[in-house]
């Protein structure tokens, strides 16, 4: 059975940092991705970014890239996503997939979730 399993996430303050993290388990051989996504009442679910088990590839949407860092750790199967310099438009739901192809950004191409974090910046 496949498991994603986040933790981190709160309240953090404009310009401020926050990381996230995601423990997989039972991941099938052949899903090499782990991307992260988000979510507001107002927008569909938005890609954020993604990295690749195999190489450690990372692939970011434009809207995060130079603030948020996707690593891992592959001796726990964990992938972080490293926020910085955060906005009030970063508030979300924010949500780890696993999938198979690298890097797609569309939710539907993606088999497992995680139960997913709220991140609130404030200003």
């Amino acid at each position: 059975q496949v498991q994603l399993v986040q933790s981190g996430g709160g309240l953090v303050q404009a310009g401020g940092s926050l990381t996230l993290s995601c423990a997989v388990s039972g991941r099938p051989f052949d899903t090499d991705c782990t991307a992260w996504f988000r979510q507001t009442p107002r927008k569909e679910r938005e890609f954020v970014g993604a990295i690749s088990r195999r190489f450690g590839s990372t692939y970011y949407a434009d809207s995060v890239k130079g603030r948020f860092t996707i690593a891992s750790d592959s001796a726990k199967d964990t992938v972080y996503l490293q926020m910085s310099r955060l906005e009030r438009e970063d508030t979300a739901i924010y949500y780890c997939a696993a999938g198979v192809t690298f890097p797609p950004v569309d939710p539907e191409d993606y088999d497992y979730w995680g139960q997913g974090t709220q991140v609130t910046v404030s200003s």
